[in-house]
């Protein structure tokens, strides 16, 4: 049986419903979805889907941190995007976050996501 381990940090946004900011089992780190909510001010940190996306990978960075682990071990990460025609300004953001191996990768638009204004939304797993 698997040993899991939920990851907490108020480095990043309190979970907005029933599910942990992450969870570690069997080696791997499992970040749930990350909006770009400010973790101080619980606001999102921009207008645009870059300025959301940028928080959004930050705060998959302090959770992934809190866990043991970095944004170098990710291994898998699925992006959300409201509009599809953010995908551009969204990866420009995320490959300046990403580390020297690049994860495997889905992204898809067109998503309606449960926080008015959200426009992306991350999720990721990461080695630990």
């Amino acid at each position: 049986m698997a040993e899991l381990r939920a990851v907490s940090t108020s480095n990043a946004p309190t979970a907005l419903g029933a599910y942990s900011q992450a969870v570690a089992a069997n080696g791997f780190v499992f970040v749930s979805g990350q909006l770009g909510l400010n973790p101080t001010t619980g606001e999102l940190a921009g207008e645009s889907a870059a300025e959301q996306a940028e928080q959004a990978l930050k705060n998959i960075g302090a959770i992934l941190k809190e866990a043991g682990s970095s944004v170098d071990s990710i291994v898998k990460v699925t992006i959300y995007l409201s509009d599809v025609a953010d995908f551009s300004s969204v990866d420009s953001v995320y490959a300046k976050f990403i580390g020297p191996i690049k994860p495997s990768r889905v992204a898809f638009g067109s998503n309606v996501i449960p926080k008015p204004g959200a426009l992306v939304e991350i999720d990721a797993i990461a080695a630990l």
